[in-house]
């Protein structure tokens, strides 16, 4: 169904009518150093206009409405099922030409409004129009576009991800973007996005100085790291090198499974300490943890990816999809299922004692590398240690007062008022749901923090 839709525009000859652009803009050049001054200006909330042809536009939501009738309501897709069709980019007086676009995320694209999740690829369609071959934004050919669904601040992926980096933790750099597209009538004030970097095309040149290792995005059960039997490149799909072997992940399952963490626990932590970066992962445990996000390792299989460092030979823990951060639970602020809570996944105590200890079909538990990292001793140690650092640098309640204040007052004109986000383009019942977000972040950290404090010795 998909593929004939598709292959019916192209005989009726609209596919990618504009083949006369010529790449002399340097910006637009994909060999050059990402611009990450300009893509991710900190202050500044830059405009992008996006014309999508109404004949793609029609493909686009068929496509989307088709994968949603397979999945059902609340499934969500993976980041290879939606389709993506041709459109024109324009910023600051520049045009990108048939960039590719498609939808992406989970929950958010079951709601009843038309603010959806999205991905750029800047040269998807270098094959059918050799003119924009290696085409790029000032240096990134790919860049992923958050909603902020759920999240009445609009701030939750943007400071959690600044607060990793801040701490010391590789994470994706994001920015806030006003979105305008144009399917035939007019740009079309689409919301105030959250623009995420795309981890294998810039961030690990970026944040590690190498890209040419394996980087793995875990999905799936096997995503729990605890049955060898499920290292499959279905669970672990690598988006370097796609032809490679699993033999790093399947050391790494076997070492953190293995049986010498109860009998020989200083061998164990040598061995694991050989294949995975340890320290790391306390690291972001600690700062996951304080933070508050329900939506990842410890109580879901994916946002998250591996990737083997060339030069430390470690895999080394990398957190994706913020989104979630600063939260009590699937329901937003208010708690699981919303406020008065109802249900569903919370975020993991600081000792733990609310995570899932159920043993497998292989025995071992559901998240070994939060429960038997805890359980020694010495790791222990390490993340509590962690945990204060945390508090007292990145985490420090009056430090994220004026932070998360600037970053409201950035973003207001475009959520509230004249020029602020419209009906059917919007996830918020009113403007004083976002006015009062101020105040509830603040509050939600420094609960977050005291909480912190008071569970460290």
């Amino acid at each position: 169904m998909k593929a004939l839709t598709f292959k019916s525009i192209i005989l009726f000859g609209i596919f990618l009518m504009i083949v006369s652009c010529k790449k002399t803009d340097p910006s637009q050049l994909g060999y050059l150093n990402p611009d990450y001054d300009i893509v991710f200006n900190q202050n500044e909330v830059q405009r992008l206009d996006i014309v999508i042809d109404p004949a793609y536009w029609t493909v686009m939501q068929e496509d989307l409405q088709e994968i949603l009738g397979q999945q059902g309501p609340g499934m969500g897709f993976s980041d290879q099922s939606p389709i993506y069709v041709p459109c024109q980019v324009f910023h600051k007086e520049k045009q990108w030409y048939d960039v590719g676009i498609r939808y992406k995320g989970n929950s958010s694209l079951n709601n009843q409004n038309n603010k959806h999740p999205f991905r750029l690829e800047f040269d998807h369609f270098e094959n059918e129009n050799p003119m924009i071959q290696n085409q790029s934004f000032y240096g990134f050919k790919q860049l992923s576009f958050g909603n902020n669904f759920k999240d009445p601040s609009f701030l939750h992926e943007k400071i959690a991800s600044d607060l990793y980096r801040e701490f010391g933790i590789p994470c994706a750099h994001t920015a806030f973007y006003r979105i305008y597209i144009d399917h035939g009538d007019g740009p079309i004030y689409i919301g105030l996005f959250t623009m995420v970097e795309v981890v294998f095309d810039t961030m690990l040149e970026d944040q590690f100085g190498n890209n040419s290792g394996n980087c793995y995005k875990p999905d799936g059960d096997g995503a729990r790291l605890n049955n060898i039997n499920q290292v499959n490149s279905s669970f672990f799909v690598n988006k370097t090198n796609s032809v490679a072997s699993l033999e790093d992940i399947e050391e790494l399952v076997s070492t953190l499974t293995s049986s010498n963490r109860t009998s020989n626990p200083i061998q164990w932590r040598a061995d694991l300490e050989n294949i995975f970066n340890v320290h790391h992962f306390l690291k972001w445990l600690a700062a996951n943890t304080t933070m508050k996000n329900w939506d990842t390792y410890g109580q879901m299989t994916h946002n998250y990816y591996l990737y083997n460092d060339p030069s430390t030979n470690l895999l080394t823990w990398i957190p994706w999809d913020n989104n979630e951060t600063f939260s009590d639970g699937p329901g937003g602020p208010g708690g699981p299922g919303g406020p008065g809570g109802g249900g569903g996944p919370q975020p993991l105590n600081f000792d733990f004692s609310n995570l899932s200890n159920n043993p497998m079909n292989n025995g071992v538990v559901a998240w070994p590398l939060i429960r038997y990292l805890y359980d020694d001793p010495a790791y222990r140690s390490i993340y509590d240690d962690y945990i204060d650092l945390f508090i007292s640098t990145a985490f420090e309640p009056g430090k994220m007062a004026d932070q998360v204040t600037a970053a409201h007052e950035l973003i207001s004109p475009y959520v509230i008022g004249s020029e602020g986000e419209i009906p059917g383009y919007t996830f918020l019942n009113s403007e004083n749901e976002f006015t009062s977000s101020l105040n509830e972040l603040i509050q939600f950290m420094q609960d977050s923090y005291n909480e912190a404090d008071a569970y460290t010795p």
